[in-house]
């Protein structure tokens, strides 16, 4: 049913109090194509968990909220499973079921904020691990037609927190459904950032997928304020990519700067040490501030306007360009 004037502050997980002008939540592709046929004059914005988007206005058009359930075993053999997931399932809820089942490849990433949908879109990634590395297919609707089309890994073509639905396709398709192959053997993945040092603390000697999400799940936990607690969107701006001579320019300039060397003589600079080192960890403007213990999290304490935390967000681009003379991209959508 369609509703009218709906509240989306429960709805997204910066807890930003706006509003949409019509609201309809599907569960079937049925659904879904009954709702595109009627909202096809109306701009559109789908939303899955409400984890990465920044609203910083009323929304005047039609929000289709995406609820498709479900997770199912569709094929084995003796090397893998194939898991068809429900676009609308919670993604750490299906991490956690992966891992009850001894379906091996996404422990790493655990706690990951968001709906299995979003996860091909986003091309969602952590601690050495990107989704990609586990995808297979996934089933989408035309907006335009409402006819469901299957893509492959190639059709996706996937980047650094990129898919062919963040470039030339962008709000052409509503993902229904998303494939993933399993490994039966893990093929453990502890060298980046501190999950080792975690699984040694915890006592683990012989890594297993569960300790290595309950390793990933307690450094996340260490590091990142809870949407239940603090209004966030996780990660705001992506980790740049830059020439290795530049890099090595920067490196003379500010000795102490990390980086990590990529195919094709780029460096990958994590955000959070650019932010940090340019002044902005910790500080607070009224309700809305940059996390005390990660610079890349721009977070509402309550009450915070959407409009008021974009314009921290370009400051913050602003001064790291200035600073480092590296431009900084938003990983979260901003409407």
């Amino acid at each position: 049913m369609f509703q009218k004037n709906v509240a989306l502050k429960t709805f997204n997980t910066f807890g930003i109090d706006a509003y949409a002008s019509e609201f309809f939540a599907f569960q079937t592709t049925d659904e879904l194509v009954k709702a595109l046929k009627e909202g096809k004059n109306s701009e559109l914005l789908i939303l899955g968990g409400g984890s990465n988007l920044l609203l910083t206005q009323n929304f005047e058009g039609l929000v289709l909220k995406n609820e498709f359930k479900g997770i199912e075993l569709i094929k084995e053999t003796s090397d893998h499973f194939w898991v068809e997931v429900q676009a609308g399932e919670n993604w750490h809820q299906f991490v956690l079921t992966a891992i009850e089942n001894g379906w091996a490849g996404v422990e790493n990433l655990s706690l990951i904020p968001g709906t299995v949908g979003a996860a091909p879109m986003q091309n969602i990634g952590a601690y050495g691990v990107e989704v990609e590395q586990v995808f297979d297919h996934l089933t989408a609707v035309e907006i335009e037609t409402g006819k469901t089309h299957q893509f492959t890994h190639a059709d996706c073509q996937f980047g650094y927190r990129e898919s062919v639905f963040k470039k030339e396709l962008k709000s052409k398709f509503i993902i229904t459904s998303v494939t993933l192959r399993l490994n039966k053997t893990p093929e453990f993945n502890t060298s980046y950032g501190a999950i080792q040092d975690t699984l040694n603390e915890m006592g683990v000697k012989e890594p297993n997928i569960k300790a290595v999400s309950d390793a990933v799940i307690a450094i996340r936990q260490s590091k990142l304020p809870d949407p239940k607690e603090i209004g966030n969107a996780g990660s705001f701006f992506k980790n740049p990519t830059i020439d290795k001579l530049d890099y090595e320019g920067l490196r003379a300039e500010f000795p102490s700067i990390p980086g990590y060397q990529l195919p094709e003589n780029k460096v990958k600079v994590p955000a959070a040490w650019l932010i940090e080192q340019a002044g902005w960890k910790g500080k607070t403007f009224g309700n809305i501030g940059v996390h005390k213990n990660q610079p890349l999290v721009l977070v509402n304490y309550g009450g915070g306007e959407g409009a008021k935390i974009r314009d921290l967000a370009f400051e913050i681009k602003a001064s790291v360009a200035a600073t480092f003379g590296i431009e900084l991209n938003p990983e979260v959508n901003i409407i």
